[in-house]
C-alpha cells in the first residue's frame, strides 16, 4: 500500500530522451508526458523537460545537447524531487545533479507518494 502525505511535490521527470531516429526520440517525449500525467494524477506538480522538444522543433530554435541540460538545471534547482526513470548520459547528469542539490530521488512511481486532497 502506497504512502499518503500532505504536501504536493514538485517533481522533475528524468528518463531518456535521445534515440537514434525521430520515432524513437518522439517515444521517448510521449513516454515523459505520460508518466507526468500520472505523477499528477498522485497529486503532484511534474515538470516534464521532455517538452522542450517542442521548442526546439521551432524553426528558429536549434538547441544542443548541452544547451537542453542548461535549460534544465534551474527547474531542478526549483523542484522537490527527481523521478529517474533511466539510464542515459542526460537523465543520469540530472540525477546527479539533483543528488547534489539534496533533492529526493524517485527510481519508480511507485515510491511516489499519493497526497491527500483536500
Amino acid at each position: 500500500m502506497e504512502k499518503k502525505r500532505n504536501r504536493r511535490l514538485k517533481i522533475y521527470i528524468a528518463s531518456p530522451y535521445s534515440a537514434a531516429t525521430p520515432e524513437e526520440i518522439q517515444r521517448n517525449v510521449d513516454k515523459a508526458i505520460d508518466i507526468g500525467i500520472e505523477v499528477w494524477e498522485k497529486g503532484h506538480y511534474p515538470y516534464i523537460p521532455h517538452l522542450t522538444h517542442y521548442v526546439n522543433a521551432r524553426p528558429k530554435c536549434r538547441m544542443n545537447w548541452d544547451d537542453f541540460i542548461e535549460w534544465d538545471r534551474p527547474w531542478i534547482d526549483d523542484c522537490d524531487a527527481l523521478l529517474y526513470l533511466g539510464k542515459s548520459e542526460g537523465a543520469d547528469k540530472e540525477k546527479e545533479y539533483a543528488e547534489l542539490k539534496k533533492k529526493i530521488i524517485f527510481k519508480s512511481l511507485k515510491e511516489i507518494p499519493i497526497i491527500l486532497r483536500k
